[in-house]
């Protein structure tokens, strides 16, 4: 193979393989194109309707499998590889929609081009941007990369939309305005160069005639006693690059099926005995068209080389991220699941306990239930109604029974205290709660931001259960240990406290006459008087807050040693003992993946080994001169 067939089969397969990997497509009525395909040179075959784009085509490949007819014909966008073999071997054509069935018979892949072009535009004569793309493998072709775009027109036809015009326009304009794109400018000879559709959008986008090739076709239909010798020598309109004159096969011809092979004799022929032509015949026809596109396109990759390299450099480090990002691929050994499960874990436990100890936000939600929502809860308790005077003297009568305390009303100060003991249970129960939902979100957080985890949604599940199981756990043992500081409040006084307050002055009473006196002459108290229970009540109410200050420091160590810290040291401590437990098929089962990440990392991985595999090719080809 020579250096030629090698940069530009390189080309091909590159093009091939963006093709097949969705890296170039079309959309919302243009065209666009991945940043490699951008750096691939390609030949985009321009021209008005009719001006004979399809019979140009077919004389380079040497095969009859376009689609004909009246009006626009081509309605997508047709990219064509031609892949030279080796002399002797079967032509055939494959399509990239159908990967692997081969087309050796022709006209089914004229058939295959209309069955596709309609199954998006429907059976009208709509355009589509969405390309076809279809190689061609042949001994009597060379290595080339063309693009066959839909004619360019003035007028809408029936059935079309208005817009069609521009459409068709826009879409071409899309291809031919890449600084890579060779432009193959298709003009009738029968017709006036200066209304050349091609011509005149290729001087849009290409100016300096660097990118066009100009194209005459219909030689053989021009008026007796004219020519076009003008514009083939470049005096009618010149361009960077030579013309070439096309005598393709007549309608006659294709109706009788002429073949193509026998078709490019009679153009050879043609050129040659013509009296105007017959000094240009080594330059004209469509295998001397073939052989000039296929060397500069040569020429055009040898300058582009530098450039491809790097994008592809560019974009196999920017996958080896993907990958690295995605995941590698799963073994299917047993202890190798078991060992990605544990580590997967470990994962998700490191970022929840990030979340706990700062490192990521969330842990702080904790620290608020502790330092706002506990102590609002205490201050709205009820205390104030159940130290009422109205309360008091009742539940102090209650306990009295028929008869009345003689000194102090005991066991009226034990009703009260328990009484008031009981509403702390609510905050405290609900500090519990609080916690348990701030330590829910953090595990679904943390699943969420578990970048390793995102492939595999029934281990996420797992985790997720077995840590919401784990949590309730905690939660429980968190209630049964604040509900045992309430009643351990409640069940033992401090005595103290009360030896601590000051004596009740009774009414009558004069303190002289106690200290030093006979305690006998002193009147008796009335201990039904409004004052005597206001100083219960305040009694009361002074314990209670003794009580709520202990309480509001001991509730959230009780918390945080329950739940808080058992959710740091064993969250998923369960769950390891029952994966240990498991069998291959349950473990496989876990690490089931979200088939949509599986086609991303399948996608990735070929591109990945394709990119590597052109990098390769490139240094195996480029050194050569």
């Amino acid at each position: 193979m020579t250096t030629m067939e090698s940069l530009i089969g390189l080309v091909n397969r590159i093009q091939m393989a963006c093709t097949a990997l969705g890296d170039y497509g079309g959309a919302n009525n243009s065209f666009s194109f991945s940043s490699l395909w951008d750096e691939l040179p390609s030949v985009a075959v321009v021209g008005g309707q009719s001006s004979g784009k399809s019979s140009v085509l077919e004389s380079i490949v040497g095969r009859d499998f376009l689609p004909r007819g009246s009006g626009i014909v081509t309605r997508r966008p047709l990219v064509l590889q031609l892949h030279k073999t080796d002399e002797g071997q079967q032509e055939y054509a494959e399509f990239g929609h159908l990967p692997r069935r081969r087309f050796t018979d022709f006209s089914l892949v004229r058939k295959e081009i209309q069955d596709e072009t309609d199954r998006i535009t429907g059976k009208t004569k709509q355009i589509s941007p969405v390309p076809i793309h279809l190689s061609i493998y042949s001994p009597n072709v060379v290595n080339l990369t063309l693009i066959d775009l839909p004619g360019l027109t003035k007028v809408a036809v029936e059935e079309q939309p208005e817009n069609v015009v521009k459409d068709i326009e826009d879409m071409v304009r899309s291809f031919v305005e890449k600084p890579n794109c060779i432009i193959l400018a298709i003009s009738p000879a029968n017709q006036d160069i200066a209304t050349s559709d091609a011509i005149k959008l290729s001087r849009e986008v290409d100016p300096t005639g660097e990118r066009t090739f100009g194209v005459l076709t219909k030689l053989d239909l021009m008026d007796k006693g004219t020519n076009a010798l003008d514009v083939l020598e470049g005096r009618a309109y010149r361009l960077q690059h030579p013309w070439v004159g096309i005598v393709n096969r007549s309608q006659a011809d294709i109706n009788k099926n002429v073949d193509m092979i026998y078709a490019r004799s009679k153009e050879r022929e043609y050129f040659a005995s013509s009296p105007d032509y017959g000094h240009l015949a080594s330059k004209m026809g469509s295998e001397y068209l073939a052989k000039l596109l296929s060397k500069h396109l040569e020429s055009v990759i040898r300058a582009k080389i530098p450039g491809i390299t790097s994008v592809i450099n560019k974009s196999i480090d920017e996958l080896e991220s993907e990958m690295d990002h995605l995941g590698r691929p799963i073994s299917v050994d047993a202890g190798a699941q078991l060992y990605t499960i544990l580590e997967l874990c470990r994962a998700f436990d490191k970022i929840f306990k990030e979340h706990l100890d700062g490192g990521r936000p969330g842990g702080d939600r904790i620290y608020g239930v502790f330092d706002n929502q506990l102590p609002a809860a205490l201050r709205k308790l009820p205390f104030d109604r159940h130290l009422s005077i109205q309360n008091v003297r009742k539940i102090v009568s209650e306990a009295d029974g028929y008869q009345p305390h003689l000194i102090a009303p005991e066991q009226g100060y034990r009703r009260l205290i328990e009484g008031a003991l009981n509403y702390f249970i609510g905050p405290a129960e609900a500090s519990v709660d609080a916690v348990h939902f701030v330590l829910k979100e953090l595990v679904r957080k943390s699943i969420g931001e578990c970048q390793e985890l995102k492939r595999f949604p029934s281990l996420q599940s797992a985790i997720a259960a077995a840590s919401y199981q784990a949590l309730e756990k905690f939660r429980e043992e968190g209630r049964k240990t604040v509900l045992r500081l309430v009643d351990m409040e409640a069940s033992y006084l401090t005595v103290d406290f009360f030896r601590k307050l000051p004596q009740e002055v009774e009414k009558g009473e004069n303190p002289a006459a106690t200290k030093g006196g006979n305690p006998a002459a002193t009147p008796a108290v009335d201990r039904y008087a409004e004052g005597h229970f206001r100083r219960i009540g305040s009694n009361v109410s002074s314990y209670v807050n003794m009580v709520t200050d202990t309480l509001r420091n001991t509730i959230p160590k009780a918390v945080v040693y329950c739940q808080v810290k058992e959710a740091k040291q064993s969250l998923l401590n369960h769950f390891y003992t029952q994966i240990g437990k498991r069998e291959g098929k349950d473990l496989a089962a876990l690490l089931d993946e979200d088939p949509a990440l599986m086609g991303k990392r399948e996608q990735c991985a070929k591109r990945l080994e394709l990119y590597k595999k052109a990098i390769d090719e490139i240094d195996s080809v480029s050194w050569v001169r």
